[in-house]
């Protein structure tokens, strides 16, 4: 029996599916974050992750833990084509990198065209035409960019908190995060996220409350919210101009933890379909790691 691999390796956490020359998957395994931001060279968290990911999917299958693969494909989020750390040891002769953003593609689109919007802990849209051109949007990182993206949802709410404390100002936002993050204050969190306490994955997962609030009819996470779904909206339309992707009928796949709040999901399709009036807007079908699946046959059949 062949084996072939797919990974999801995202700022959270990391998916592994184990599947079969049938194309059943056989087993499913996740693993902490596998992004390498801040690591050294000596680091072994992407390895980590991505072994013990592909361990776990191995045991849920009821394979034996050195099983070989015919191909392995991962999606790394951020990934540019180098791996900082120690490479993970995966049975395989061929084992191949990409942006976490293809596998995305490759699962709500194949070889096809379409925009994917993808917004979890970062955010990044990819975009190929007809003529199999790609344009890649955002995807800058947590300092430089990731709009609407789980982590600078809860950054601006965190901010807009803080702000308001200057100003002599309680808020909701404050109590919830004190709450949220088991804080005193909000100068503990701030202090804790810069000395590595409070790692990006908690921040980014403050979000949910930021969401919640929003639904409740807080003002200050409305507009926080607001502004992540124009932002979210800003980087399709702007996939489709590159690509020149205006005509009817344009599909645009929203994936990643953000949309799991269906409201915010709403928000964005509305803005979406404001910048692009003809397009199809819908959730992905298809979690990322079965493009990573998809692409691993791809691989093995070239």
């Amino acid at each position: 029996m062949k084996l072939f691999a797919g990974i999801d390796g995202g700022q959270s956490s990391t998916i592994a599916l184990v599947a079969d020359e049938r194309r059943r998957v056989l087993g499913r395994g996740i693993s902490g974050a596998c992004d390498y931001i801040g690591q050294s060279a000596d680091s072994v968290r992407f390895a980590r992750a991505l072994e013990s990911a592909v361990a776990a999917a191995l045991r849920a299958a009821d394979l034996p833990a050195d099983s070989e693969f015919a191909a392995v494909v991962a999606g790394i989020s951020g990934y540019e084509g180098k791996i900082v750390g120690v490479e993970p040891h995966l049975k395989s002769s061929r084992v191949h990198y990409l942006h976490d953003a293809k596998i995305a593609h490759a699962a709500c689109f194949g070889d096809g065209p379409g925009i994917i919007v993808i917004a979890g802990t970062g955010s990044v849209a990819l975009g190929r035409n007809e003529r199999g051109e790609e344009a890649t949007v955002g995807g800058w990182g947590f300092l430089f960019g990731d709009e609407g993206s789980a982590f600078a949802t809860a950054r601006a709410a965190l901010a807009h908190a803080m702000q308001a404390q200057d100003a002599g100002l309680d808020t909701t936002l404050a109590r919830r995060a004190t709450q949220f993050f088991e804080r005193p204050d909000l100068r503990t969190i701030a202090h804790d996220f810069y000395v590595n306490r409070i790692e990006r994955s908690k921040v980014a997962s403050f979000a949910t409350v930021v969401f919640e609030l929003s639904d409740g009819g807080d003002e200050a996470a409305t507009g926080i919210v607001r502004d992540a779904a124009r932002s979210l909206a800003d980087l399709a339309a702007t996939c489709a101009q590159r690509l020149q992707l205006t005509g009817a009928g344009t599909a645009v796949s929203l994936a990643g933890g953000t949309f799991a709040s269906e409201s915010f999901l709403g928000l964005v399709s509305s803005n979406i379909r404001e910048r692009m009036p003809r397009a199809k807007v819908a959730k992905a079908a298809d979690e990322p790691v079965t493009g990573a699946l998809l692409l691993a046959y791809k691989e093995a059949a070239e």
